[in-house]
């Protein structure tokens, strides 16, 4: 790992960037490499982990100054992961980009981490590249990893309508909380830190049933892959509020499609 390099294309971007030391712990717990937000006395910066008898190469292969983004490529005995390193509002943010697209500059990894429902709304609203990006275009409007797409004659049953409902990627990460939310079909899952990518109710009974103390976790049941609209404000701590005239679907970022992210410690 060439560090003063690294340290150099942070730099452009205006970011520090850390190598850290692993401990025990990290080595036990962790991958080869680990990728995380840090923080100290002079605020945020990049820190890399990793694994010093691990077979790493890590670079930069993009840098875009102006965007304050970078597209960083780790290989590990022979396999490749990219990240997408930049600043979001208010704060700096890493992204797995998924394998299975092609990427090599910023702007590619940017569209590999839009899903297909968002690109298929981008192409119809045929927007440039100065705007296909953007946190707020005439095709959605983004906050972290979620996207929210306008629909039309979306029939409810206000019933059903939750309020102050949280949306939320992982068990780890932080909420972000939407004044309306409306679901529609998913499965049902029970969640806890034990569990935090859920499982069946069935799962859930066999669970309890080798391990009564299990019913102590403090299981959570969410919904998983439902169709999920929202409306009214959007709100996290880490991004400025958005409102939502209308009913929009909510579709997340393809950051869990990627094998890279199992080196991301950090969660918006």
């Amino acid at each position: 790992m060439n560090t003063p390099l690294l340290n150099k294309k942070f730099a452009d971007i205006g970011a520090r960037m850390k190598v850290a030391k692993p401990s025990r712990w990290w080595l036990r717990s962790n991958g080869p490499i680990s990728l995380d937000i840090a923080s100290d006395r002079r605020g945020e910066f990049f820190e890399i982990t990793s694994d010093p008898d691990a077979d790493l190469e890590v670079e930069v292969l993009d840098v875009q100054p102006t965007d304050r983004h970078l597209l960083l490529l780790v290989r590990e005995e022979g396999e490749k992961s990219k990240y997408l390193c930049g600043h979001d509002e208010r704060h700096w943010f890493v992204a797995g980009i998924p394998e299975s697209a092609p990427v090599g500059t910023v702007p590619q990894a940017k569209q590999a981490l839009q899903p297909a429902r968002v690109q298929t709304a981008v192409s119809r609203k045929k927007l440039g590249k100065k705007d296909r990006y953007r946190r707020k275009n005439e095709a959605y409007l983004r906050q972290g990893e979620w996207f929210f797409l306008p629909v039309e004659n979306l029939q409810v049953d206000e019933r059903c309508v939750l309020r102050n409902e949280p949306l939320q990627r992982g068990f780890r990460s932080k909420p972000h909380k939407v004044d309306f939310c409306y679901r529609i079909g998913g499965e049902t899952v029970y969640v806890c830190g034990m569990q935090p990518n859920g499982v069946t109710e069935g799962e859930y009974r066999k669970i309890l049933e080798k391990n009564p103390k299990a019913n102590k976790w403090g299981w959570r049941v969410m919904r998983r892959n439902p169709g999920v609209f929202v409306r009214g404000r959007v709100r996290h701590a880490d991004h400025a509020t958005i409102k939502l005239k209308g009913w929009h679907r909510v579709v997340m970022n393809t950051e869990d499609q990627s094998q890279a992210m199992r080196n991301v410690a950090f969660l918006d």
